[in-house]
């Protein structure tokens, strides 16, 4: 099984915690995790994961997309980092170009419109800045993430 992240902008700190603890997970229940983003946001997650024990294959987000769109690569999940109106523009884009089932990864100050902008993805979201531990609640309430493909 193989899952997808896509990140934008790593302005809001909890983002590289969450994706590390949902890459752990993921690997625990077998998944083959790509992350893709911008490189900011791969920088901060190699930093934080310099052995790559959670975070084993990266791309840069525009290559991903275009890849997804001309159907040389497809996911079983893919799990979209919202803080923003950007982020609801990139779920938007994996919905229409691949298969995977899509999680919205929602957090920051004001999180309401965009949980509402997910449409019928899963959502997981928290008010969640600085401290990823909101997020995390709402992540260990998923039990598996295999139950949740197509």
């Amino acid at each position: 099984m193989k899952a997808l992240f896509m990140m934008g902008c790593p302005e809001l700190p909890v983002q590289t915690a969450a994706a590390l603890y949902i890459a752990n997970k993921l690997n625990k229940e077998g998944f083959e995790v790509t992350s893709a983003g911008n490189k900011a946001a791969i920088s901060l997650l190699l930093n934080s994961d310099p052995e790559r024990h959670y975070i084993k294959k990266v791309m840069d987000l525009d290559r991903c997309i275009g890849a997804l769109a001309e159907k040389t690569i497809d996911f079983d999940l893919c799990f979209v980092f919202i803080h923003s109106d950007s982020g609801i523009s990139y779920l938007a884009t994996i919905k229409s170009i691949s298969k995977a089932k899509t999680i919205a990864v929602i957090f920051g100050k004001e999180i309401e419109s965009l949980i509402e902008a997910s449409g019928d993805s899963i959502i997981i979201a928290a008010k969640a800045v600085h401290n990823p531990t909101p997020l995390r609640a709402q992540i260990d309430g998923v039990k598996s993430w295999a139950a949740l493909r197509k």
